[in-house]
């Protein structure tokens, strides 16, 4: 799956105020909201939300429509919702997880005298080689 991501979605707005949103290239994925600020947020959480459950479960992703093909019914309106993978992940899945290493015993010494955080010097390592944030 690409990490950038840009599906349509069909807003609509409800007679006691604020918009629904569906996506139609994604079944079961649609949100509301209070305002357009609002209603766009809670879509692209919704997007994100479904997309990793379709990913964690080794669903097909859809490829998004050509915005040109989606037909809308009077008062409804169009608009891409652009959505990056990589960035929903790091900002939705950021729980620890446990992991045993070996270093050799002086260096350990060395550390534990400095009160070194091993888990915090691992993480700044791994995203400084890794080149992300």
């Amino acid at each position: 799956m690409k990490d950038k991501l840009f599906y349509p979605a069909i807003f609509e707005p409800e007679k006691e105020g604020g918009f629904t949103v569906d996506f139609p290239d994604i079944p079961g994925c649609y949100t509301q909201g209070e305002n357009m600020e609002d209603c766009y947020a809670m879509a692209f959480d919704v997007l994100g939300l479904v997309l990793s459950v379709m990913e964690d479960r080794k669903e097909e992703i859809p490829c998004p429509s050509n915005p040109q093909d989606i037909k809308l019914e009077p008062g409804q309106f169009l608009a891409v919702v652009e959505f990056d993978m990589a960035a929903y992940k790091k900002k939705n899945n950021s729980r620890a997880v446990k992991k045993t290493l070996s270093i050799p015993e002086w260096l350990n010494e060395e550390a534990i005298a400095h009160n070194i955080n091993f888990s915090q010097v691992l993480q700044d390592a791994l995203i400084e080689k890794l080149k992300v944030s």
